[in-house]
C-alpha cells in the first residue's frame, strides 16, 4: 500500500469527461505548471480535469542528499543523468500515479480520456507509468525528459498503449537533461515501434510559449 499523493486540481468545466495527470520535476511542486492551464485555450474540448500531484519529499543524491520534492533519486545531471538509476524510487512512483489513474476513472473519467504528462523527472514517470499502464490511455505527454530504465522497458511494456500517441518535446539547450538523451529516449521507443510526435525548441530546461501552443493543439486532438 502506497501513500496517497496530495494533489492541486483544476477543471476548465464543471462536469469533466477527460483527465490530465501533470507531473512537475525534481524540487518544483504541484502549483509549477497550474499557470499555464489558461494559457492553453482548450476551448470546444470537454471539460478537463488537471490534477497536479505533489512528488514525496526525498534526499536526493544530487543536491547533498537535501530532502526535497522527487518522484525518484538521482544522482547527477547533464550526461551521467542515468547513471545509478534509482528504480526502486521509479517504481514506488509509479504506484502512487497509478493510484491516481484509478481515482480518476471511479470519478467517471474513462481510462482512453486519461493523459499522463510531465516535466523533466515528470516526463521520466509519466513514461515509466504510461508504456506499463493496463489499460488503454488518451496520450504520454513528456517534457524536457527521457526514457528512464530503457533497458527493460521492451520486457516490461504492456500492449494496450502500443499504439497511444506520445508527446516529445525538447529544448536544444538543456544543460540539465541534454537533447541527446531525449533523442536516445525517442530512438528506443521508435526503435520499439511507438509513434512520436517530436518537438524541439530553442530553449534551456524551460517550456517556451510556441511548445504550449503545441501542448493545446496536441490535447484538443486526443481528448477529442
Amino acid at each position: 500500500m502506497t501513500d496517497s499523493l496530495h494533489t492541486v486540481e483544476l477543471q476548465t468545466g464543471d462536469n469533466p469527461t477527460a483527465s490530465v495527470i501533470w507531473m512537475h520535476g525534481l524540487g518544483a511542486d504541484a502549483n509549477d505548471f497550474v499557470p499555464i492551464v489558461p494559457e492553453l485555450n482548450l476551448q470546444g474540448s470537454p471539460d478537463i480535469r488537471f490534477v497536479f500531484p505533489n512528488a514525496p519529499q526525498i534526499p536526493v543524491t544530487l543536491n547533498g542528499g537535501y530532502i526535497m520534492p522527487a518522484w525518484y533519486d538521482i544522482a547527477a545531471a547533464g550526461t551521467d543523468i542515468q547513471r545509478r538509476e534509482d528504480e526502486n524510487g521509479l517504481r514506488q512512483s509509479q504506484l502512487q500515479i497509478e493510484a491516481l489513474i484509478a481515482r480518476e476513472i471511479e470519478r467517471g473519467v474513462a481510462p482512453e480520456k486519461i493523459v499522463i504528462a510531465g516535466f523533466s523527472q515528470g516526463c521520466a514517470m509519466t513514461l515509466q507509468v504510461g508504456l506499463r499502464y493496463s489499460q488503454k490511455l488518451a496520450g504520454l505527454m513528456c517534457l524536457s525528459g527521457y526514457l528512464p530504465l530503457a533497458d527493460k522497458i521492451a520486457a516490461e511494456r504492456h500492449a494496450a498503449n502500443q499504439n497511444t500517441p506520445i508527446f516529445m518535446a525538447h529544448g536544444t539547450a538543456d544543460p540539465v537533461v541534454p537533447l541527446e538523451r531525449a533523442e536516445q529516449s525517442r530512438s528506443v521507443l521508435q526503435a520499439l515501434g511507438y509513434h512520436i510526435e517530436w518537438h524541439d525548441y530553442w530553449m534551456q530546461h524551460s517550456v517556451s510559449p510556441r511548445e504550449i501552443e503545441d501542448i493545446a493543439a496536441w490535447l484538443r486532438k486526443v481528448l477529442a
